[in-house]
């Protein structure tokens, strides 16, 4: 069954695959997200870097706040395949109940996609020992295995946000 959203009186399907894929979104982060919360408490998960900075005072706000953010982004999403992101809700000032332009959500999906693709899609290549990519050292296999695991689901974050922001396109082209 599609999801239809109201426009004006006319409805246009929402693809039952990106909605699914959008409300999936924040839990493909969540392993990423719960990896970087005992970096907040200085511990530091296996990794063996020398070169790595002291304990601040500041890095329990910043890595918790960090977390927060990468999943309030996740939850923005929803706005690709909700109808509050074709229509304004009623309570925003001056906009409210106006349709959002299509461009307005097009433009920073696909510039955000991009930037998410060129950000933490390489990271395959330093877990292959690709020259000019590393990772930081481990101090076993387990420690690596795991960070693999709750990292790596977070290379699909700028792939799924550009095909839910091109479904958002063609439904929203002909409008």
């Amino acid at each position: 069954m599609l999801s239809k959203i109201p426009l004006g009186g006319t409805e246009r399907p929402v693809p039952p695959w990106a909605l699914r894929l959008a409300k999936a979104l924040p839990f493909i982060l969540l392993p990423h997200c719960l990896w970087r919360l005992p970096f907040a408490v200085d511990f530091r998960m296996g990794t063996d870097d020398p070169a790595a900075p002291p304990f601040v005072w500041w890095a329990p706000p910043y890595v918790v706040g960090l977390s927060v953010l990468t999943e309030a982004l996740a939850v923005l999403t929803l706005g690709l395949v909700s109808g509050w992101g074709e229509v304004f809700p009623r309570w925003v000032p001056f906009v409210g109940g106006r349709r959002v332009p299509p461009l307005a959500a097009v433009v920073p999906g696909t510039l955000g996609g991009l930037i998410l693709v060129a950000l933490w899609d390489p990271m395959p290549l330093a877990w292959f020992g690709v020259p000019g990519f590393e990772e930081v050292p481990f101090t076993n296999g387990w420690w690596e295995l795991l960070a693999r695991v709750c990292i790596g689901p977070i290379m699909l974050w700028g792939p799924i946000v550009l095909a839910l922001t091109y479904a958002y396109y063609k439904r929203r082209r002909l409008s």
